[in-house]
């Protein structure tokens, strides 16, 4: 567990940029030339280069996203309901 906090904090850290400084008199506020999701980090060129491709790579994404947390709760809910685990 120690490896995964560390791995999901630093992504964490590195999200603290997309914010405007809160000495601009918009706290909490998100850079306008930032581009959700946008990390800068694509070693293998998977981001389609027009934008309607991109649109719909990304609504795949959110899909899968959903998916798979509908299916974790179903996880939970089967753990809860039986007292079993399941792995």
């Amino acid at each position: 567990w120690p490896a995964v906090v560390l791995a999901i904090s630093v992504m964490e850290v590195f999200s603290v940029f997309s914010f405007n400084s809160p000495f601009g008199g918009e706290p909490w506020s998100i850079r306008s030339d930032y581009e959700s999701g946008d990390l800068g980090f694509d070693p293998l060129g998977l981001k389609p280069s027009s934008a309607a491709e991109y649109k719909e790579m990304a609504t795949k994404e959110i899909n899968n996203g959903r998916l798979a947390m509908i299916a974790i709760a179903g996880m939970v809910g089967q753990e809860l309901a039986t007292g079993n685990k399941l792995f």
